[in-house]
This record gives structure tokens, sequence and C-alpha cells, in this order.
């Protein structure tokens, strides 16, 4: 049985630190230029909070915004701020240096890989296809599709399923110890910790309490793989 590497996406295959940032703020400007009367950083403050409240993947933050400044949903500034949020974060959209010739050298020693992700379908699929990386993953399975996010084991279980692998044949690679590490330990799978620096949430006097491979760059995969 060839062995299979499960990838997360955000964060391990691509920077989106500060793009989310930046796109947004651009499509606030925007909205404003054409009459939402509020400035920069308040409509800011007042986004992320509507984020905070129902969740990053919601596809109507926007509409709950203009409704929460102007009393009632503006579609034209909704509009706007869609399509000036997508075009910047699409420009901004790369991968890590060396991602694309890291998978190929993956795939040249036989792993099979496949993606589990905390996301919706579609917009996952699109932002591999953006990068141009879809055809080097067999499977993405993802939040949406099972119902339930990682850690929980279903969705690993259910990538386990769709891979024909086993949790002994497996290795998880992602870049938040608590959702995708902690999945992975969940089901017993070994998993690999990248760019951690970008998870705040876990301590270096932490991770030195569990027995995983620790990386900074994706590129580091071709040394222990």
């Amino acid at each position: 049985m060839d062995k299979v590497l499960l990838f997360d996406i955000d964060g391990t295959l691509l920077d989106t630190s500060s793009f989310a940032e930046i796109a947004r703020r651009g499509a606030i400007d925007v909205m404003i230029e054409h009459g939402l009367p509020s400035t920069q950083n308040e409509t800011y403050k007042l986004l992320k909070e509507i984020i905070a409240e129902y969740g990053s993947n919601y596809g109507k933050h926007f509409n709950i915004l203009t409704e929460r400044i102007c009393g009632k949903e503006n579609p034209l500034l909704i509009a706007l701020g869609i399509a000036t949020y997508h075009n910047i974060k699409f420009s901004l959209l790369k991968p890590f240096p060396k991602t694309v010739k890291t998978l190929i050298y993956l795939k040249d020693r036989g792993y099979r890989l496949g993606i589990i992700s905390n996301g919706i379908t579609i917009k996952q699929w699109e932002k591999l296809i953006r990068l141009g990386i879809h055809d080097f993953f067999d499977e993405i399975v993802t939040s949406e599709e099972v119902g339930c996010e990682k850690p929980k084991k279903e969705i690993f279980e259910e990538a386990m399923k769709r891979m024909n692998s086993t949790p002994e044949n497996s290795i998880m690679i992602g870049n938040v110890f608590e959702t995708d590490i902690a999945g992975a330990m969940n089901i017993g799978m070994a998993s690999i910790l990248i760019n951690p620096n970008l998870d705040t949430k876990i301590s270096d006097e932490n991770l030195e309490n569990f027995d995983i491979e620790i990386i900074d760059t994706i590129n580091e995969l071709r040394n222990i793989l």
C-alpha cells in the first residue's frame, strides 16, 4: 500500500496570514468611496466582529455589515465589497516558496496526496486550481461534506476511506496544532507540524510534550520523507 500524505491548505500550502486583512480593507475602502457612511477602522472592526460571530465560511458578511451600518442591506455596496475582496484576494494568492517542487518530489517518491480542510468544498478546490496544484491531490475532504470539522475523528476517518488507507499508513501535515495535529492524534495517525510560527495558540513548551515532527517550511519535507 502506498503511503498517504494528507495536507491542510491555509497556512500549510499557501500563506493566508496577511492577504485576508488586505482584501477586506480594500473592499471597505471601495464601499466607503461609494457611500458607506463609516470610517475604514470602524468598519473593519465591525466586519471582524461579524466574521467572529458568523464564522469565516459564512457567505453574507457584507450583507450584515451594510445592514448594521445603513439600517438595511445595500445591494450595490455588498456587490462592490464582494467583487473587490475576491479580486484582491486572488491577486495575492500564492503557494509558499518551493511548494510545487516539494509536491513533485513527494509524488515521485510514490506518495499519494490528499487534503483535509475545515472549509467549503468549492472554495478549497478553487484555491488549489488558482494555485495550479490541484492535480497533485487525489481527494479533498472538507468539513462541509462530512458535517464536522477537524479535530473530530470523523473527518479523518472519511479521508482514510476515500484514500483507501489506514491511520498507520498515513501522515497528517498541517500548521495548526489544535485541529490538524490533535485530529491526527485522535485516530493514531502520525503528524508533521509545519509553519508552527503561524499557530499562535500553541507554545514551544507545550510542543515538547508531544512526539511529532516540527518543520519551518514545506521544503523541509524533502529531508524527512
